[in-house]
C-alpha cells in the first residue's frame, strides 16, 4: 500500500516538474555568417554516427532542434516532413537533432525518437545529442529551433518555419523557410529579417548550463 501511495506521488511531482520546466521561449538572435559548429552524433534510425562535414549540402544545409514530447513539435511534424521531402531533391540537406534531457523527459528517449521519425516519415537523419553540447554550441533554445547554412556552411537564416502555432490557425506551409532556400536555390539575395521561432525550452540537464 505504502508503495502505491508513493508512486503516485512521485508521478505527480513529476507532473509538476514537467509544467514548471516547459516554458514558452523564442529562438537567440544569431549574427549571419557564423560557421556551423561541427559535430559527430548518432543516428537515431541507422544506428550510425554522423558528421556534419558528411551530411552537408553544397547547396543549403537546414539543421534543426526538434523532439518528440513538444506541442509546437508535433503541431508541425507533418510540416517539417513536407518541406524536406520537397527540397532534398533539389538538392538541400536537412538534419534534426534532439538534445533534450531524456531522463527527465522520458518521451524524448531515443526510442521514442526514432517512432517518431518513422511515424512521420522524416526522410533525412535524426540525431540524438546526449551531453547536450551540440544544442549548447548552436545556442538552441526552444523546440522547434531552425538554422539554415549555406554552401559554406555560413549561417543565412536563424528563425521559424512559418507562422503556425498550436491552436492560431496559421497554415504550417513552411512559407519562411521555403522564401529562404528558394531564394538560395535561385542565387537571389536574402532578407536581414530574421524571424523567430517558438516553442518550449530545450530541457537542459542539471549541470548543464545552457549559454
Amino acid at each position: 500500500m505504502i508503495c502505491i501511495v508513493l508512486k503516485a506521488f512521485l508521478s505527480v511531482i513529476l507532473v509538476l516538474y514537467k509544467k514548471i520546466t516547459m516554458v514558452h521561449t523564442f529562438s537567440i538572435q544569431l549574427p549571419m555568417g557564423i560557421i556551423a559548429p561541427e559535430f559527430q552524433l548518432i543516428d537515431l534510425v541507422s544506428g550510425e554516427i554522423k558528421t556534419l562535414a558528411v551530411l552537408k549540402s553544397d547547396v543549403a544545409t537546414v539543421i534543426m532542434f526538434i523532439c518528440n514530447h513538444c506541442p509546437y513539435v508535433k503541431h508541425i511534424n507533418g510540416g517539417i516532413a513536407k518541406l524536406a521531402n520537397d527540397y532534398l531533391q533539389k538538392g538541400i540537406a536537412f538534419v534534426a537533432i534532439s538534445a533534450n534531457d531524456a531522463d527527465a523527459f522520458p518521451d524524448d528517449g531515443p526510442e521514442f525518437l526514432k517512432e517518431q521519425a518513422l511515424k512521420h516519415n522524416f526522410w533525412f537523419p535524426y540525431l540524438f545529442d546526449s551531453t547536450q553540447a551540440v544544442a549548447k554550441a548552436y545556442r538552441a533554445a526552444c523546440t522547434p529551433d531552425f538554422y539554415v547554412f549555406d554552401q559554406h556552411l555560413e549561417l543565412v537564416y536563424h528563425g521559424q518555419m512559418d507562422s503556425s502555432r498550436p491552436k492560431n490557425n496559421e497554415p504550417n506551409d513552411g512559407k519562411d523557410l521555403r522564401d529562404v532556400l528558394d531564394k538560395i536555390i535561385k542565387g537571389q539575395p536574402l532578407k536581414n529579417e530574421q524571424l523567430p521561432s517558438s516553442g518550449y525550452n530545450v530541457k537542459w540537464e542539471a549541470e548543464v548550463s545552457p549559454f
